[in-house]
């Protein structure tokens, strides 16, 4: 056997003669869509951590809302701080409400837009809002 037959048999035992090129064409057509996916799920996970902090911002406006001699301003104060402290650019241009509270229950809504990945897409709406009762002094029997 001569050195290029036995050259042959490698490549042949290696599977290199059938290749030409076609892993770097699947890879150019493959990563593209690998590329998308992985920004999605980060936009995703973007989204959701934007909502729980809008969510969280609403509660925390709410159980300072309906303690005792309270007023819904300072429940959405108390949501403001909260934004304050956590938002960060997570949660951007956010706003705090509390429409629809009467006396006997407040309500808080949080509302913003989470920061996006996307070059030119401003990012997607989020509304939370969370309510709960007011304290107050009752007298048994009335």
């Amino acid at each position: 056997m001569t050195v290029p037959a036995q050259l042959q048999m490698w490549w042949q035992a290696r599977g290199w003669r059938d290749d030409d090129g076609d892993a770097s064409i699947q890879m150019a057509i493959i990563f593209p869509f690998v590329l998308l996916a992985a920004v999605a799920v980060i936009q995703a996970s973007m989204w959701y951590y934007a909502r729980q902090i809008a969510l969280t911002a609403a509660r925390e406006g709410v159980a300072a809302a309906g303690t005792y001699q309270a007023s819904p301003a300072d429940g959405t104060a108390r949501a403001r701080e909260v934004l304050a402290r956590t938002a960060g650019d997570s949660l951007r241009s956010p706003s705090v409400s509390a429409a629809g509270s009467s006396g006997q229950r407040v309500r808080i809504q949080v509302s913003g837009t989470a920061m996006s990945m996307i070059p030119g897409l401003s990012g997607l709406r989020i509304a939370q809002s969370a309510s709960g009762p007011v304290e107050r002094w009752t007298v048994p029997g009335e």
